[in-house]
């Protein structure tokens, strides 16, 4: 599934909102003008274009989000997998060990996570 890749003005907003969901599309202002220091209509343009792309609406001025951070993240990296691995997790994660070595503990992650998921199958 395609997801809108959001630019780093976009991803900046994003941030605020899902941080203090639901908000005012007014209070919205007020924090970007406090933390990113934008105007009114910087906000609401960009306000607009990311509930254009589906991630969050404003409904009677209440700035919500359809789609949790977490799910964001996740369909940006399927998307990513897809374009540079035709979709193969092992051949990102090969290309990617080729340029980092893993420590003890993030390896114990990975075995954890591959033997939950080895459950299921």
């Amino acid at each position: 599934m395609l997801t809108y890749i959001m630019t780093q003005a976009e991803n900046e907003l994003a941030q605020i909102i899902w941080e203090s969901e639901p908000v005012q599309s007014g209070q919205l202002v007020k924090l970007a003008q406090q933390r990113l220091g934008w105007k009114k209509s910087t906000t609401y343009t960009v306000l607009r274009k990311i509930c254009e792309n589906g991630i969050f609406k404003n409904e009677d001025t209440i700035v919500t989000s359809l789609m949790s951070r977490d799910e964001y993240a996740g369909r940006k990296g399927e998307n990513y997998l897809e374009e540079n691995y035709n979709g193969s997790l092992p051949k990102f994660v090969a290309s990617f060990l080729q340029h980092k070595k893993l420590n003890r503990k993030e390896l114990e992650e990975l075995e954890q996570l591959i033997s939950e998921y080895s459950k299921d199958l």
